[in-house]
């Protein structure tokens, strides 16, 4: 079973794409990252989710950096307007029996990594403070990981935080730069595939919620604040899944049927544009593709991914 690493800012879809993670590959580790929520709310989102699936060996949780690389609060929004004050629906969940490790997230990506070279692939889910700054500790561990698989930016199209960037990116464009240009072989699924591809409507949520397991109970309930959310202010009608989206292509990269190998870069200095993701699908720069771009994903084999997921 392939190994990786999750890093996630976890809220909302955030805890889906953890399920079907741990449906797929063998999970080292959890490493929490500021994004979505409050950052002791979103490890305790992850700890309940793990508990949720009761996996049959240990998945250690780690703290890792709460806010973004260059410690600046500027795009550090957090959006409980979208997953609810808990990131969870407003569900409310009780708190897990486990507890975080003591270990920095950093530091576990770092030892994790190097202790299994080339066979660790990182599942990235948010802001990329942490794996930047895992990079910028020890460069040494970029050969060392076999591919990254991130949900974020977008591909010359709206963004979802501002008109111009996707929230990952934005929340920590500099992290984004530093990782896109580490030279690890990159898959990025961006928030227009989401839109595109993953949204669950009404008679998605009907046909989840006819399997009656465990999972399929914690999806609906918390998915509840986003719905509203997203008819309200996306006029999306339906629940939006990107991150879960990445996992899923992760594990089966026959869902993307069609992806481009562009060069990629990331805006750190635009008052206007901050996180835009360039992404050169003419080549105007003349610079060697750096990102492997999801452009066309099989959105019923997606489907059928998740509900195997929530079947338990």
């Amino acid at each position: 079973m392939r190994k990786v690493i999750i890093d996630t800012d976890t809220a909302g879809d955030d805890t889906i794409a953890i399920l079907t993670a741990l449906h797929h590959f063998k999970v080292e580790g959890v490493t929490i990252t500021g994004g979505n929520v409050d950052f002791d709310q979103e490890v305790e989102n992850a700890l309940y989710t793990i508990q949720v699936f009761q996996p049959d060996y240990h998945v250690p949780v780690f703290k890792g950096y709460e806010g973004p690389i260059l410690g600046s609060q500027e795009g550090h929004v957090t959006v409980e307007d979208v997953h609810g004050s808990d990131g969870m629906g407003d569900s409310f969940f009780p708190k897990a029996t486990q507890r975080p490790e003591e270990k920095h997230a950093v530091d576990f990506i770092i030892e994790t990594v190097k202790a299994n070279p080339g066979e660790i692939a990182l599942l990235a889910i948010a802001p990329l403070t942490n794996i930047a700054m895992a990079m910028k500790k020890d460069p040494t561990i970029v050969k060392d990981i076999p591919h990254i698989y991130i949900m974020g930016g977008t591909n010359n199209s709206l963004g979802n935080i501002t008109a111009a960037a996707e929230y990952n990116f934005y929340v920590d464009p500099e992290a984004a730069r530093i990782v896109l240009h580490s030279g690890v072989p990159i898959t990025m699924v961006g928030w227009d595939m989401c839109t595109k591809y993953s949204v669950m409507g009404d008679e998605d949520h009907a046909e989840i919620a006819t399997l009656n397991t465990d999972l399929s109970k914690f999806f609906i309930d918390i998915n509840r604040v986003v719905l509203k959310f997203n008819r309200e202010v996306h006029k999306i009608n339906g629940t939006t899944h990107p991150d879960t989206l990445l996992v899923a292509i992760a594990a089966h990269e026959e869902l993307m049927t069609k992806y481009g190998e562009y060069y990629v870069d990331i805006e750190t200095a635009g008052n206007i544009t901050r996180g835009y993701s360039m992404v050169d699908i003419n080549n105007r720069s003349g610079k060697e593709a750096n990102v492997r771009v999801c452009e066309v994903v099989n959105r019923e084999g997606f489907k059928e991914t998740l509900l195997k997921v929530l079947e338990g």
